[in-house]
């Protein structure tokens, strides 16, 4: 007896139909929509009912077939013989740049998955029109899209339009929240605001002994920084009456204030921080401090150790990917920690 299902086929899209085929019968089996043991419908029946040639049927169920999904028995069809394909799953992610930070959320994501999964990379730059391009060509053949939501003059009717074309349970978000935006499956994000105010109140016996606290934030960058760091950090000095300074870089010949704590979110502002401290013969963690933020391991060895506020990057890649091979759905707020060293 052969039990009627559905096979997607969509007529706008760029994958080849075969391909299609494959993809909507495998996500068939995998939700239990198609048993173990089930016969499917003939090639000459697939051909008949969605109006596509014989020979584009038969290479999609070759293709199950050497997959170990289906087997064809002769003189009766084909039979699914595996309820779970052997084909890894396809996961398409997609950063807004690849930093030393954002490298090692990657990398630990790979690692976690192993060969479970097939995995394909793409950067938007934080251009929404470069991500829309990515989306809308890659818009089927994938089990999970996993996505970094950090744009330019982002526009929330038209990320949301866009993803409305993926369905909810493959979306996977990292590294930040989009208020109102419920459609995805998983989401693992830094509260920027809350992340480094909880910050600065660990560092604060150490932050107390300067008379001002100097953010140096970056502006007008193609890579933009989330504003609520800027608000996370007036938010703490306000309520402890320390003088805060707001400033967007540090230059080459830039003059080191004496009482100052700089807390630096950008690597080359901190190289010429530490350059023009050395410059001014100022006592590191004495008359000057430095914060510095998001850590890695050459500041765990500059100047005698850079202490630093920064998120688990491997903890986020690593949940990331354990949502996948546990097939469960998160909303978690990632680890956000204050390391102390010898720079405060």
């Amino acid at each position: 007896m052969i039990d009627f299902f559905n096979i997607e086929l969509d007529d706008s899209n760029n994958t080849p139909k075969y391909k299609q085929i494959v993809e909507s019968i495998s996500e068939l089996i995998q939700s239990g929509n198609i048993k173990y043991g089930q016969k499917l419908p003939s090639i000459n029946q697939v051909s008949f009912d969605y109006y596509i040639s014989r020979d584009t049927v038969e290479k999609a169920y070759a293709i199950l077939k050497e997959s170990g999904v289906i087997e064809s028995i002769k003189g009766r069809g084909h039979f699914v013989v595996n309820s779970k394909p052997k084909t890894q799953n396809r996961i398409l992610v997609v950063f807004n740049k690849l930093s030393s930070y954002k490298k090692e959320i990657f990398n630990t994501f790979c690692e976690t998955l192993g060969e479970t999964a097939s995995i394909y990379f793409h950067v938007h730059h934080c251009e929404f029109e470069n991500f829309k391009t990515i989306i809308n060509e890659n818009l089927n053949g994938y089990n999970y899209y996993v996505i970094m939501p950090h744009f330019n003059n982002f526009n929330f009717k038209k990320f949301n339009t866009l993803m409305q074309k993926i369905k909810k349970e493959k979306i996977i978000l990292l590294d930040e929240i989009i208020p109102n935006f419920t459609h995805y499956n998983s989401c693992i994000y830094q509260d920027f605001k809350d992340d480094i105010f909880s910050a600065l109140n660990e560092a604060k016996q150490s932050l107390l002994k300067y008379k001002t606290l100097c953010l140096v934030f970056p502006k007008g960058f193609n890579y933009p920084y989330p504003t609520s760091i800027v608000q996370g950090f007036m938010f703490f000095c306000i309520i402890n009456n320390i003088k805060s300074e707001l400033i967007s870089q540090i230059h080459s010949l830039h003059k080191i204030k004496k009482n100052t704590a700089y807390i630096v979110v950008k690597e080359s502002d901190l190289v010429n921080l530490i350059k023009n401290i050395r410059l001014s013969q100022l006592e590191l963690a004495q008359e000057v401090g430095v914060l510095s933020y998001n850590d890695t391991p050459l500041k765990e060895i500059l100047s005698n150790g850079i202490s630093v506020i920064s998120t688990d990057f491997k903890a986020m890649g690593k949940t990331a990917a354990k949502t996948i091979i546990e097939n469960k759905s998160v909303l978690q707020k990632n680890e956000f920690k204050f390391i102390e060293r010898n720079s405060l």
